[in-house]
């Protein structure tokens, strides 16, 4: 049978990745519906990820199939070929991070149900990489990053800590607890606040409905989890200047942040739409960059594979708790989601996605920064 233009160009892309359409293997994909092809080739990222939730494709290892096109860079062939030029496979959106919208991704996104993330996420609902250097599964692996976290902070009882997206309260309530201090936590999903504030009753913790840009007083400590991945490129200045401002001298910033490989003012679109709008990942230097004259640098670790580990472990709660959240969410939904989770964990394990968590301190501290791994 003769095959079509699309279908031919789409294959054309994936042979750089090593991936067959209709082909035995895991990372192969099977097209069930002919119009996938047109619409891809039209619609690129996009029209990927909205055909998969309509059920067009299918793949038995979504996470194995995205390792290899991110490994692939297939976003540099489109723009090589004049045939592959897909309009929307990398968005060309602007940044639209100003007060009005900050909000936005927490009604989007944060406030879908505390039920869903209670059935993916460990104990303490940590929404963001744990560390897997000696742990062995999620709890173990979760509490690592809170108490490595804690380490590189240098808590001592007493100290005023800023939490600039604080989640469900995960760090607060673990940093109130083991190293006696007070903190206050800030966030701009109402349902986080909730929860947050019913756990942290008894300590000496406060959670805010609040944007980082509203936050006043002084602190012996900032931290940030997962939270920079929402702040927009234009902004990046602006979260260091108020970093800056409730930081007190001889203080200590670490931000824990997802980062690329490339200094981007974009994302991509299927994410934006669907998972996480107005977000975009920092490279390095734009991190620098908006830091430079505000802090001294004092620790970069890279941890990026943990990632991937994390990922599949949600991954795996997902589904395994699926039959509880089926009847609330919807097939549509869990196809959707399925391919978030899978999607990201590729472009962690392909190396094209990192995470990093930087330190910073004022004006550098005496003696230099002890290392903690």
């Amino acid at each position: 049978m003769k095959q079509s233009r699309e279908r031919r160009l789409v294959q054309y892309l994936l042979d750089h990745a090593g991936v067959q359409i209709d082909g035995e293997r895991p990372f192969d994909i099977r097209v069930h519906n002919p119009a996938f092809y047109p619409r891809v080739v039209a619609g690129g990222s996009l029209a990927l990820g909205e055909s998969y939730m309509d059920g067009w494709w299918e793949c038995e290892q979504l996470d194995r199939f995205f390792k290899r096109i991110t490994a692939a860079r297939l976003d540099r062939k489109v723009r090589k070929s004049k045939d592959l030029l897909w309009a929307v496979l990398k968005s060309r959106l602007t940044n639209t991070q100003g007060r009005a919208r900050a909000f936005e991704v927490g009604k989007h996104h944060y406030d879908i149900g505390n039920d869903l993330f209670e059935a993916m996420l460990d104990k303490r609902m940590n929404y963001s990489c744990a560390y897997w250097k000696q742990a062995d599964n999620l709890d173990a692996a979760q509490e690592a990053k809170l108490e490595l976290t804690c380490r590189k902070l240098l808590l001592s009882p007493g100290m005023r800590v800023l939490d600039i997206g604080c989640g469900w309260g995960a760090f607060a309530i673990y940093a109130a607890k083991k190293y006696g201090v007070e903190v206050t936590g800030v966030t701009v999903s109402r349902e986080q606040v909730d929860s947050a504030r019913r756990c942290c009753a008894e300590l000496p913790v406060c959670i805010e409905l609040q944007d980082y840009r509203q936050i006043q007083g002084v602190f012996d400590r900032v931290v940030s989890i997962g939270m920079f991945e929402h702040v927009g490129a234009s902004k990046y200045r602006t979260y260091m200047q108020v970093v800056h401002r409730c930081l007190k001298d001889g203080g200590l910033f670490l931000l824990h942040t997802i980062g690329g490989n490339s200094s981007v003012k974009t994302v991509d679109p299927w994410i934006a739409k669907y998972i996480f709008p107005n977000s975009m990942m920092p490279s390095a230097r734009q991190i620098t960059n908006a830091a430079e004259g505000l802090f001294v640098l004092e620790d970069w670790h890279s941890f990026g594979p943990d990632y991937d580990l994390t990922l599949m472990a949600w991954y795996r709660n997902f589904t395994r708790n699926w039959h509880r959240l089926r009847e609330k969410y919807g097939q549509r939904f869990y196809r959707m989601w399925t391919y978030y989770l899978l999607c990201c964990a590729g472009a962690f394990r392909s190396r094209r996605n990192q995470l990093w968590q930087v330190v910073f301190s004022k004006n550098g501290l005496s003696g230099g920064y002890p290392c903690f791994r």
